[in-house]
C-alpha cells in the first residue's frame, strides 16, 4: 500500500478500480443477485486454456455473481414427481439462468463502458459435447473468489446456502480485486451426495485442482441417466446430490461476498 501511495499514477489505478469493483457490486446485487466475487484467475491459467482455449484463458480475473435457488422447488426433486420436475426445471433452471444472463450482459456491459475488456459466460451453457462442458467453469470462478469449495460432488458449495445456487461468470482484463480466496474444503467424511446418486457417478475423492474431472466425477453416466429420463418422462432432471446437501440445508439469507 505504501508502494502505492508514492506513485500517484497507480494510485489513480488503484482508486478507479475500488470505484469500478464497488459499483459492479451494488449493480448486480440490485438486479437479483444473491453471491458477488472476483476471482484471480492466474493459477487455473493452465486448465482454462486446456477447457476453452485462448479466447478465455486471456482474461485474467473473473466476476462471479451466484443466485440462490427456491428452497421448496429443491425439495421437490427426491419425490420424481413430473409435475415437480417441470416446475422445477422451469424456475430453478431456465428463470434463473435468464436472470443469471442478463445480469452477466449488463456487467459486461457496464466493463465495456469503462474502457476494459469483458466476456459473459452463458450460465449453464454447454458448448462441449464430447467432453460435456461449457467453455468456462463458474463454479471455478466461485471457487477462486472465495465464495465457496468444489465439493465431493463436483458442485460448488456455499457455507450458507451449499450447493443449492447457480453461476454466471464474467471474464475480464480490469484491475479488479479479488474477494477472497480457495475455499477451504469443508465436506469431511460426508458421503451423502455420493451415495444418493443413482448412476454412482461420484467417486468420493475430495477437490484437488491438478487433478482430472474424471478422478471424481464420470460425467458421461451422469449425461445417459438425464437422457434416459428425458425419453420416459419428457423433462430431464435430477439434482439428488444438490438436494441431500447438509449445508445447503442450513438457513442462511442475504447477500454474500
Amino acid at each position: 500500500m505504501t508502494a502505492i501511495l508514492k506513485c500517484p499514477h497507480i494510485l489513480l489505478i488503484y482508486l478507479m478500480s475500488m470505484d469500478l469493483d464497488a459499483h459492479l457490486r451494488t449493480l448486480a446485487l440490485s438486479l437479483g443477485a444473491d453471491y458477488f466475487g472476483i476471482a484471480d484467475l492466474s493459477s487455473a491459467h493452465d486448465v482454462i486454456l486446456a477447457q476453452g482455449g485462448e479466447r478465455v484463458a486471456r482474461y485474467p480475473r473473473a466476476v462471479a455473481i451466484g443466485m440462490v435457488l427456491q428452497d421448496s422447488l429443491v425439495d421437490l426433486l427426491p419425490d420424481k414427481d413430473p409435475e415437480g420436475a417441470i416446475l422445477y426445471r422451469h424456475n430453478s433452471y431456465d428463470v434463473v439462468n435468464q436472470m443469471l444472463d442478463q445480469i452477466g450482459i449488463r456487467v459486461a456491459n457496464e466493463l465495456q463502458q469503462a474502457g476494459h475488456s469483458a466476456f459473459p459466460v452463458p450460465a449453464s451453457k454447454r458448448t462441449d459435447d464430447k467432453n460435456i462442458c461449457g467453455i468456462f467453469s463458474q463454479k471455478l470462478a466461485a471457487h477462486l473468489a472465495g465464495l465457496g469449495w468444489i465439493g465431493k460432488s463436483c458442485l460448488l458449495i456455499t457455507p450458507d446456502h451449499g450447493p443449492r445456487v447457480r453461476w454466471v461468470s464474467i471474464l475480464t482484463d480490469a484491475p479488479l480485486r479479488p474477494t477472497g480466496s480457495p475455499g477451504e474444503q469443508q465436506c469431511g467424511a460426508c458421503t451423502m451426495c455420493v451415495d444418493i446418486c443413482p448412476q454412482n457417478a461420484f467417486t468420493g475423492r475430495p477437490f484437488h485442482h491438478d487433478e482430472p474431472r474424471e478422478a471424481r466425477f464420470d460425467a458421461a453416466a451422469c449425461d445417459r441417466y438425464f437422457r434416459e429420463i428425458e425419453k420416459s418422462k419428457g423433462v430431464a432432471v435430477c439434482g439428488l446430490c444438490l438436494y441431500i446437501c447438509p449445508h445447503g440445508k442450513k438457513s442462511g439469507s442475504g447477500i454474500r461476498q
